[in-house]
Formats: C-alpha cells, structure tokens, sequence
C-alpha cells in the first residue's frame, strides 16, 4: 500500500465533507443540520484567498486521512508577536487506516504550511483520541481557554 500525500483541491471537497460531517459524528455531535453547504463555501472561499489549507492521505485514488488548518489575525500578544495563529480542524483518518502514522505526516504537513504562513501559534479543540497524537507532537493544554456560543 503506497500512501500518496497531497494538498486538498476543489474536486476533492465533496468526499472531504463527508469526512468531516462523519468526523463531527464520530466525536459526539448531535445536531441535526444540513452542514454540506456552509461547509462547502467556507472552503471554497478561505482555499482561495489562502486562509484555509489541506493535506490528505490517499490511497489509491481514495482519500482516507484528512487534516486542515484556519489562519486567523488577532492583536499580537507577547505569546504570539505576530498576532497570527493556526486553528487545526478536520484531523481524521479512516479507522482502517489508523495506527500507521498518517494522522501524523498530515499534522506535520499542516503545522508547517501555519509555520510559512507566520503563525506564532497553533491551537486545537482535540477529541480524546487526538489527545495523545498532540501531546507526542508537543502541543500542550492551555488552561485558560474558554468558549462563549452565542
């Protein structure tokens, strides 16, 4: 088996979706929403102005690892002086396929397209099954993040 790794395109989003949507699943989430749309424009509008980049893992023309990463812009901060950060999402390999260190080419794929980018910093809300990849990476927790859904 000969992985292939390469960057998400446009062709590529409605398997990717899915993927995402299973992702979401798999992770606990409940709503009940048709996410396919916003999804799709939200990718196809940060793939093209450079705020959203992809790597996967295909196997024989089957893409079944998928990683991403959002740039964002906030005022610079002493921990981020460039004000420039990395939100990494969409981290999911095919359960066929886990355990083989495709989750993790694709991690390294993505924190260096942040680092080109000059991001200061990559944060991640990681399920419990991404835990111990980040951790081994060297991502540690940051205690002081809380979230206001509005």
């Amino acid at each position: 088996m000969a992985i292939e790794y390469r960057k998400l395109c446009e062709k590529d989003l409605d398997i990717f979706i899915e993927m995402r949507i299973n992702q979401l699943r798999e992770e606990g989430a409940k709503e009940d929403i048709d996410l396919k749309p916003a999804l799709r424009d939200y990718y196809i509008r940060h793939m093209k102005d450079g705020t959203f980049v992809s790597w996967i893992a295909v196997d024989d023309e089957k893409i079944i690892g998928t990683s991403g990463m959002s740039f964002v812009e906030k005022p610079p901060y002493f921990g981020c002086p460039s004000g420039k950060m990395g939100l990494l999402s969409s981290m999911f390999t095919n359960a066929d396929y886990r355990r083989m260190g495709i989750a993790k080419e694709l991690l390294h794929r993505v924190v260096k397209e942040a680092q080109n980018y000059g991001c200061g910093t990559i944060q991640i809300t990681a399920s419990d099954m991404g835990v111990k990849l980040y951790t081994a990476y060297g991502f540690v927790h940051n205690g002081n993040f809380m979230q206001y859904k509005l």
